[in-house]
């Protein structure tokens, strides 16, 4: 939700983000008025990754299918913004788990510890997990 201000005697909600593309009709609608600007190029695709961002935590808050359809919605919106089809994402999205699995085990990684006293190689290890 925005912050309330007040103006001229009104309250105005502050958002600044990305919203879906009838949100100004539907406040029309409902009587209020949306002031708007229309992102593109590189601030297009950060604030949709500010919006994956923002509904995968919802998500994460909730555990609601509709708020996981507002994750893929904004992960479709990101691949088409990236020039990615379907088939291309899927494709990757495969060989990912086929190279580091998937995540159905449920696996929870606690921390990796040295074997026989040696050294971590830093570099390996940022990469790895």
């Amino acid at each position: 939700m925005g912050d309330e201000r007040e103006e001229t005697g009104a309250p105005t909600r502050e958002y600044e983000k990305l919203v879906r593309d009838d949100i100004p009709r539907i406040i029309r609608e409902s009587g209020e008025r949306p002031v708007t600007n229309v992102a593109d190029g590189e601030e297009y695709r950060r604030r949709l990754a500010e919006k994956l961002v923002e509904e995968a935590e919802e998500f994460a808050e909730s555990r609601d299918t509709e708020e996981l359809a507002d994750v893929c919605e904004v992960v479709d919106a990101i691949r088409e913004a990236l020039g990615v089809d379907d088939a291309e994402l899927d494709r990757l999205r495969r060989e990912k788990r086929d190279a580091r699995g998937g995540f159905g085990r449920g696996i929870v990684l606690e921390r990796v510890e040295p074997v026989d006293g040696t050294e971590f190689d830093t570099d390996a290890r940022e990469q790895n997990p």
